[in-house]
Order: structure tokens, then sequence, then C-alpha cells
């Protein structure tokens, strides 16, 4: 048993705090996911154990096979006392398209009750459609779209309309069952491949209500999960060098996705166990699943998927964690996610909160000159609230311990390369001069120009609350075509600010802006150096 990467945040002890459980038991794969979680305040995941399993292996008419069961049961065991031991408060357990198709499904869950204590849900299609949108709406911010899980029994195909799932039809198209029925030859023989798109399009003609809102919808955003599309876009990321340390929001293009298939498709095994970003244990299996996102997107004539990280484990979580909206659904997936990542680093909240006003401030009268809109100063707003995250490792180069923080574990709902302007602004917020190394590929022209402007409004904010007790109220600006001229109001002469701000931001700020800065105060100085 593989345990995932342990990444455990410091939350605020808040009443109501507990750690719930997700255990999925799939045709190929048992995952268990820890979330530490303040229902409706903030969550984190602290803990993934993944373990192949392989249940549909040996599948027959009679139903699964006594010696998958026992690895199951096995699995399911050491999850519980995983549970157990580390004090996990709720666990949520379910099975889906290998334990609901076979004949002694039902036999097999209540065996995992009577042994184990561990009831076991069994998802039908559509629940385990519903699940899996339900993660990834709490991911990114989608109106209306399609959505594509493809697991190791079976596919789920939905619909999403205005932040709600609207139907979703499940299809016997997962990569384990396709690769046990058609695959027999490594690497795969042509006859085998076709075999597989033949059963592929057969069964996508059924889902008549995609042809039908295909035609009457046009073009919806498209969306995959699962491993089997997470593996498709971990191996475009590795190949092309991808900066980030989470896939959230990863666009994966045609072009990259026909390159895996060709290279899952003409080497063997011993080379495709080997492939970067591939995980070794489904180098076996993967390529039917790769075979069905191909033929998904030719159907919706997509060129180019995004991935969601979350999927059904991480709806299941949601159901608990918003049970107390009508749906759940949170509305403004952007504006959560940044105070989620800010609560569970324990932020401190009337700093952030004074930087951001500044900021704020800043931008807004300086649009004449820098000629940006809401979608900039949403990163610059976002930026204020987590620049100091990197304070709970340690105060020394903490700006760049914020950036590692955002970089590796990401922001759900934003683009990736708005996830890196966010991180870059954090890493610049203190000092130095700003740049975009080794971030080129998520960027666009212009964007070492906003960097710049963005982390110079930033830095002057931070420092104009240098002293942590908001005695600057506010910051009116104007200029000429020399000089930027900076009132701040205050009801005390903000010596503080103002020292640390000439040391540490006025340069940057001048040379973002072209001109050179002047600040004054509306609270007289008096002899403040005295005493």
């Amino acid at each position: 048993m593989r345990p995932g990467a342990y990444n455990r945040a410091i939350m605020y002890t808040v009443t109501g705090q507990q750690r719930v459980a997700v255990i999925d038991l799939g045709s190929n794969t048992a995952r268990l996911i820890v979330m530490s979680a303040v229902p409706g305040h903030a969550y984190h995941l602290d803990d993934e154990i993944r373990e192949v399993v392989r249940l549909r292996q040996g599948m027959t008419a009679r139903g699964l096979s006594d010696e998958a069961m026992s690895r199951a049961l096995v699995t399911l065991r050491l999850f519980k006392r995983f549970c157990d031991s580390t004090r996990v408060d709720h666990i949520i357990a379910t099975a889906t398209s290998a334990v609901r198709e076979a004949h002694n499904g039902a036999e097999f869950v209540r065996q995992v009750e009577t042994d184990l204590g561990l009831p076991l849900r069994i998802l039908d299609g559509e629940k385990e459609a519903y699940y899996a949108v339900l993660g990834v709406l709490n991911e990114l911010p989608l109106t209306d779209a399609h959505v594509l899980d493809i697991g190791g029994g079976s596919m789920q195909i939905s619909r999403v309309r205005d932040r709600r799932f609207l139907r979703g039809t499940s299809l016997p198209l997962g990569a384990l069952a396709l690769s046990e029925r058609f695959i027999r030859h490594d690497p795969p023989a042509a006859a085998e491949i076709e075999a597989i798109q033949r059963e592929i399009d057969s069964q996508l003609k059924t889902v008549s209500w995609l042809m039908e809102r295909k035609k009457k919808d046009g073009r919806l955003p498209f969306v995959a999960l699962g491993g089997t599309d997470r593996n498709m876009a971990s191996m475009a990321a590795a190949r092309h060098g991808y900066p980030l340390n989470t896939l959230h929001g990863f666009v994966l293009r045609r072009d990259d996705l026909l390159e895996n298939i060709r290279l899952l498709t003409s080497l063997p095994l011993s080379e495709r166990e080997n492939l970067p970003g591939l995980s070794s244990d489904r180098a076996d299996i993967i390529l039917p699943g790769a075979l069905v996102l191909q033929a998904v997107m030719d159907e919706l004539e997509m060129e180019s998927v995004t991935i969601s990280v979350n999927g059904l484990r991480e709806g299941l979580f949601f159901e608990h964690f918003w049970q107390h909206l009508v749906y759940p659904v949170v509305s403004d997936v952007r504006q959560f996610s940044v105070l989620n990542k800010a609560r569970i680093y324990q932020y401190s909240k009337a700093h952030a909160n004074q930087v951001r006003f500044l900021a704020g401030r800043l931008f807004k009268q300086l649009a004449p000159l820098h000629g940006y809109g809401r979608a900039e100063e949403e990163l610059l707003d976002a930026a204020a609230l987590l620049h100091d995250l990197g304070t709970l490792i340690s105060y020394d180069d903490h700006h760049k311990h914020s950036q590692t923080l955002i970089i590796n574990s990401g922001l759900p709902g934003f683009q990736p390369r708005e996830t890196a302007l966010i991180a870059l602004m954090t890493r610049y917020h203190r000092k130095g001069r700003p740049r975009v190394d080794g971030f080129e590929s998520l960027l666009v022209d212009g964007d070492e120009t906003l960097l710049t402007q963005l982390s110079a409004i930033l830095r002057l904010a931070e420092f104009l609350e240098r002293g942590r007790n908001a005695n600057v109220d506010d910051v009116g600006a104007h200029w000429d075509d020399e000089t930027l001229f900076l009132t701040l109001y205050a009801d005390e002469f903000p010596a503080v600010e103002i020292w640390e701000a000439e040391r540490n931001a006025v340069d940057l700020m001048g040379k973002a802006f072209g001109r050179r800065v002047i600040m004054e105060s509306t609270a007289a100085p008096g002899d403040w150096r005295a005493g």
C-alpha cells in the first residue's frame, strides 16, 4: 500500500473541526482520502492512500472472483484501521461499477459490513456521475459544461447547467473493463484497437441527449477527471516541463492526447511503465481509457479538455462539507478558494484585509496609468490575502514559502496562468525585482509588465501596513508626467510606514509606473523622531 504525499496544514482551532474520510472502492483502484474540515469554513486534504485492487479482474456472470474480493477486503480492512488509528470522525465509504454490476455485489457488501463494521454504499451510474460533478463544480468556475469521468469499469458523461448537475449517463467503457475484453497482445494489435474504437462509438451513440444537446448548445466547456484523464494530462505536463505541481485547471490539447496514444500503442509494457507522467500500475490498462477520451472529444468537436483534480471522492466530501446549503456547491469557487487557503495556513486576517484594501485603492486610482480591469484586480486581491502564508513555515524568506505553498497545491477556480501570477506576486511582495523565470510557458505577452505593476502596488500596500495596526486608513494618488504623489490618510503621522515604504517599495513603484514617487501624510509629522 502506497500512501500519498503527506501534506498536513495547521488550521485554526475552530469549533466543529473534524476529520472526514472518503473511501472509494473502484473497479481498478481503491482510494482513501482524509480531509481536515470545519464544514462551511475551511478544508484541507490531510492524507491519501491508493491501492490497485483490480476488483473487476476475473469477474464473470457469477460475479466478483474470490481472489478479487479477498484483495478488496484486505485493502478495506487496512483503510478502516488507518481511519481508526488516526482518529477519523466520519467515514463515507462507497463502491461503484464493479460491485453494482456483479451478481454477488450485494453479498460482498454484506460481508464488508459484517467483517469490518464498514457500511459500503453502492452508487448507481447516475449517482456516480452526480458526485463527480459535485467535485468538479467545487473546483472549477463552470456554468454550463460537459463533464467526463473515466474509471476502471465505467465512464460517466454528464451535463452541467447553471452550476447544477442536469443529467448523467454511465456506460461500460472503463479502462480496465475494455482492456480485459479486447486486449491480448503487447503492444496491442491494430485489430484490438479498432475493436475498442468500434465499441466506444457504438456505446456513445446510445446517449441520445448528448447528441441533441450538442446540436442545441454548441460547444460547451469540456472537463475530464479520473485516473485516465489525469494521467493523460500528467504525461503532457511532463513532456512540456509544466511549472506547477498541481493539475488544477490544466488544459490537455488534442495533439498531446494523440501523442500519448501513439506512445501507448507502439511501446511494449516494459517501456510504457517508464513513460514520464504515467503511473506505472496503469500502463497495462490505460490505452482504452485514452481512446474513450479521444472519442468523446471527437464527438463534442473539442480541441482541448480542462482537467479537474477533484472527482467522485471530493464530491462525496463536499456533500458533507456544504450540507447546510440548499445545493452543495459554493456559488463563487474562486473567492472561496482564496479564503480557504488563507484560513488553513493561518493568515493574519486583519493585516491581510488591510493590505488588500490599500492595494485595491491604489489599483483603482492608478487605472489610467496601468489600464487593467476587474480580472487583474481579482489576481491582486487574491495575492494580498495570501502574501504572508509562508510565515507558517518560517518568517525568514516567507515570501518564497508563500509562492511554494501556492505552486504546490494550486488555487481551485483559477487558471494555471492566474495561479502562477498570484504566486509570483506573493514571492515579490517584500523585495526583489519581479521576474517570470520558470513560468514563461504559462504566461502571455505583457504578463511581465503586469507582474511588475501589480507587485509594486502589493509591496507598497504591505509596507503602508508595516505596523500591522491599520495606521494608514486610506491612500490617495495623483500624478503628472514626472511624479506620482501619494497621500496617506492617517490619524497620527505614519512614521514607520513611510520609513519602510521609502526603503523597500518606492523604488519598484517608480520603475513600474515611470515616475518618481513622493509620499505625504495628512497627519502632521511633528517631532516624531524625538524620544
